[in-house]
């Protein structure tokens, strides 16, 4: 079962695909875009074309395992996304993701400048594949 994770940011938000077999995060991209119904536009498209069963989104937890202001964000989108698609919206905590994917980033050899465009996508996989690894 393929699915696909989404890792929102205000500016640039992070996707990612599994294999068929829902086993690995395979590719990931970043998409740029501060309008929320464009971004819900562009990510539709991106699911037709991919055809995922259900979405994983990072739910940003605060340290103590609170949902704050951002969570709110992430579960209003999360509807609405669920919503346009049709398809079913997990929620997934996302602590910590962006610290690992900017070490995954940084033990590849890539420069922090370089880093930036691409941490949303490597975070998106993160998530991704944490949620598949606790299925299992």
């Amino acid at each position: 079962m393929k699915v696909m994770a989404v890792d929102l940011g205000d500016v640039r938000t992070g996707v990612a695909f599994s294999d068929l077999t829902g086993f690995l995060a395979g590719r990931s991209v970043t998409v740029t875009c501060r309008d929320r119904a464009l971004l819900l536009d562009k990510l539709c498209g991106m699911i037709e074309e991919e055809r995922p069963e259900e979405i994983v989104l990072g739910l940003p937890k605060n340290m103590d395992g609170t949902e704050g202001p951002r969570a709110e964000k992430s579960r209003i989108f999360g509807a609405a996304l669920e919503e346009k698609s049709g398809l079913p919206v997990r929620y997934f905590d996302e602590r910590g993701t962006s610290i690992t994917a900017n070490r995954i980033l940084s033990d590849a050899g890539k420069k922090r400048g370089k880093q930036r465009a691409k941490v949303d996508a490597v975070a998106a996989a993160v998530i991704l594949q944490s949620y598949l690894d606790s299925r299992r």
